[in-house]
């Protein structure tokens, strides 16, 4: 059975007001366009469909019109799980209809954990759906006071499954969540935190009797202490984090005795997520944007220390998608700062003060024209002390 494991599209998601509708919509068609390569045996959602809980029309309709596409022309089942962006009971609605027409969509966590039971040319593959829920709904769920973190909601959830689960047959889970193995998970800044303070952790070790684990929520592709427990990442960029991200999918063949084999299908993008970084004359300089995308999203670090009249517009003359713009001079953190001053500083003058104490902390050279604004501020504050 081959298996084609996505997550985390986040429909709807803007980025500083800006849309992204029109890239998902792009990134999604190069997925129609690998099931259309690969023939996978069935597409995997794990979480985070929508960006959020009421997603606009827009992404509704763009859902609507991917699935249709894959389910009714494809004939590609999809089994499809809530995230901790989605609001499950409202994306789980007809879910009883839609298994009718293969489209299995699980929004709420049960007592029983759904299995779905798909074919190949030797026999049944077993999916066990565990969407994403919080340790209060699972504490209430099974009525177990001793549930407190995600890992014990886990627990039980697994407990409950291995008491039913045909160990001879082959046997796939799908979760969204926080889920660890022995090196510290990859995250990035566009991953909303489940809970402060570690307890959104869960052990890899409650999945390593399933065959393979098709995971959720992390937006890095990677695995989570197992080969077979893997996280297939976002399909895009979803903030500057992620900037050195390889997006894509995973492509998961599974043969007769329930051994896997993964494969990695990278997703180029409509426009790139990125930074740039230089003065604003250096950036404005064709040499610098030649041969790159200027339609790009772009976060712009400027170095120019002085004052910059409109440099927002005239970067957008160039880079039409900036998302967001810093300015600030370098700290340099490898000097000894524990004064500024060095020795007799009580002999020196306060523009003498300002001068060591810039070049200490900045490693840049205090030029006269710098000197002269510094004089004139020290001037008038003198002034001003003396006048009071």
């Amino acid at each position: 059975m081959r298996i084609l494991h996505t997550a985390d599209w986040h429909i709807g998601k803007q980025l500083n007001s800006t849309s992204l509708i029109e890239d998902q919509e792009y990134i999604l068609k190069r997925i129609i366009e690998i099931i259309k390569e690969e023939k996978p045996n069935v597409l995997v959602v794990a979480g985070d469909i929508y960006d959020r809980s009421i997603p606009p029309v827009e992404a509704v309709e763009l859902l609507d019109k991917t699935f249709n596409k894959i389910l009714l022309e494809l004939s590609i089942p999809i089994i499809a799980i809530a995230g901790n962006h989605d609001n499950g009971d409202r994306i789980s609605f007809a879910s009883g209809i839609l298994k009718n027409n293969r489209l299995f969509i699980e929004g709420r966590l049960k007592p029983v954990v759904d299995k779905i039971v798909l074919e190949d040319e030797y026999g049944p593959v077993n999916f066990y759906v565990i969407p994403y829920a919080e340790p209060a709904y699972v504490r209430e769920l099974y009525g177990d006071k001793d549930i407190k973190t995600y890992n014990d909601a886990m627990k039980s959830i697994i407990k409950g499954i291995n008491q039913e689960m045909n160990t001879d047959q082959r046997n796939i889970a799908i979760n969204h969540g926080f889920i660890t193995g022995i090196e510290e998970p990859e995250t990035c800044e566009s991953e909303r935190v489940l809970y402060v303070g570690g307890t959104d952790y869960v052990s890899y070790e409650h999945f390593k009797q399933f065959n393979y684990t098709a995971l959720g929520h992390l937006h890095g592709q990677q695995k989570a202490g197992d080969e077979r427990i893997r996280y297939s990442g976002s399909p895009l960029k979803y903030s500057f984090s992620e900037e050195n991200h390889r997006k894509g999918i995973k492509l998961i063949d599974i043969d007769s005795d329930g051994n896997t084999s993964v494969r990695f299908k990278e997703l180029k993008p409509m426009r790139d997520l990125r930074a740039i970084e230089g003065s604003l004359e250096e950036l404005l300089a064709p040499s610098t944007y030649r041969g790159t995308n200027i339609d790009d999203y772009i976060h712009v670090r400027l170095s120019d220390e002085g004052e910059l009249i409109d440099p927002m517009g005239k970067l957008r003359a160039v880079y039409p998608n900036i998302l967001s713009m810093e300015r600030g001079v370098p700290i340099n953190r490898n000097k000894d700062s524990r004064t500024s001053a060095g020795e007799g500083f009580r002999q020196k003058s306060k523009l003498e003060l300002f001068k060591s104490f810039y070049e200490s902390m900045t490693d840049n050279e205090f030029t006269p024209d710098k000197a002269r604004i510094m004089e004139k501020l020290i001037n008038e504050m003198n002034k001003a002390q003396r006048s009071e």
